[in-house]
């Protein structure tokens, strides 16, 4: 997509009426849908809350363009329709009149799903705990079935590399902070690469903490929003669930691994990797809202970004992860 053809997709996403939203779901699904229009929150898609006819709620939920290329969109709706038809509790986007699930208005593509209502717990029960291992070994037993080739790859040489890149290029850092930036930064990716020899990599989440898992009493779990759907190491879809850093959270990581392991096994090297995923996560958000600032003007999150008082707050928290993982113990559980 060529830099008019971006900023003419920008325009027509930004300027997504009721009107416009209706029409699109209305065409793609080939049926009349009530005047419910609802914006919800959302800070890269455009979101709506609709209805159908008999009062069925419906969410239609419009890509940002840019972010994803169209097969990219395709990868995550082909891995929801394949957990969907394992059984797994997510939310698959639905069918359209023309056997599609994602449909276009104008540059903007789309989806629809229907609207499933749930809450987000903050402090998980044991049993909670061994219901998230089994969902999340679930998940996985599908996700290491099939490729997703426009996906990021979570790795430090490729997803975390290319970031750091990005940033400086594109961060505003400014020049006297830049040399200590890039000193973390090498660090941290240089600290991290051999402990993802011979990882498993496999389709993910991504993007798994509470807020994108809704229970639902009578069915328990439902995981949400495969926006950040990415290859990379299984650990990375349960390591933001934990209530504090890995040593301290033995107990819950033993209860769900046993849930997990009923589904498919767990490498247990791989929970080394949770303190530099830590790290590409802080790396990966900065990125983030670069993009943001880059094609918008602003960061919606971080109003402050790229100032001084920004860049030197993310340094200091690199430093520190740069600690962590430097002094993380060899194993966390006996490997036997």
């Amino acid at each position: 997509m060529n830099n008019q053809q971006n900023e003419n997709s920008q325009v027509a996403f930004q300027a997504l009426t009721p009107e416009t939203v209706l029409t699109a779901v209305e065409e793609a699904l080939g049926m009349y849908v009530s005047n419910l229009c609802r914006p919800m929150n959302s800070y890269i898609n455009r979101v709506f809350e609709l209805a159908d006819e008999d009062g069925e709620g419906l969410i239609a939920k419009f890509y940002r363009p840019s972010r994803w290329s169209r097969q990219a969109l395709q990868e995550e709706h082909d891995y929801l329709l394949e957990l969907a038809k394992a059984e797994v509790p997510v939310i698959a986007p639905l069918p359209l009149a023309d056997g599609t699930t994602l449909g276009k208005t104008g540059a903007v593509h789309f989806a629809i799903f229907p609207k499933k209502w749930g809450r987000n717990v903050d402090e998980y029960t044991d049993d909670q705990w061994l219901e998230l291992g089994h969902l999340l070994g679930r998940v996985h037993a599908v996700g290491a079935g099939g490729p997703a080739r426009a996906r990021l790859t979570m790795h430090p040489q490729e997803s975390t590399c290319s970031q750091v890149c990005f940033l400086l290029e594109h961060g505003n850092i400014p020049p006297q902070l830049q040399p200590r930036f890039q000193e973390l930064t090498s660090a941290i990716i240089e600290q991290s690469i051999p402990l993802f020899t011979d990882m498993e990599l496999i389709r993910l989440h991504g993007d798994c903490h509470s807020a994108n898992l809704i229970y639902r009493p009578d069915e328990s779990f439902y995981i949400i929003d495969f926006d950040d759907m990415v290859i990379g190491p299984p650990v990375q879809d349960f390591w933001m669930l934990l209530p504090d850093a890995p040593e301290k959270s033995l107990v819950e990581i033993d209860i769900f691994l046993e849930g997990y392991r009923t589904f498919r096994n767990f490498d247990i090297r791989s929970l080394r990797l949770i303190e530099p995923l830590r790290a590409m996560r802080f790396i990966h958000y900065m990125a983030w809202c670069a993009h943001q600032v880059l094609e918008d003007g602003s960061s919606v999150i971080m109003p402050d970004f790229g100032t001084k008082e920004y860049w030197q707050r993310e340094i200091d928290d690199l430093g520190d992860q740069l600690q962590r993982i430097k002094e993380q113990p060899e194993s966390f559980f006996p490997m036997g």
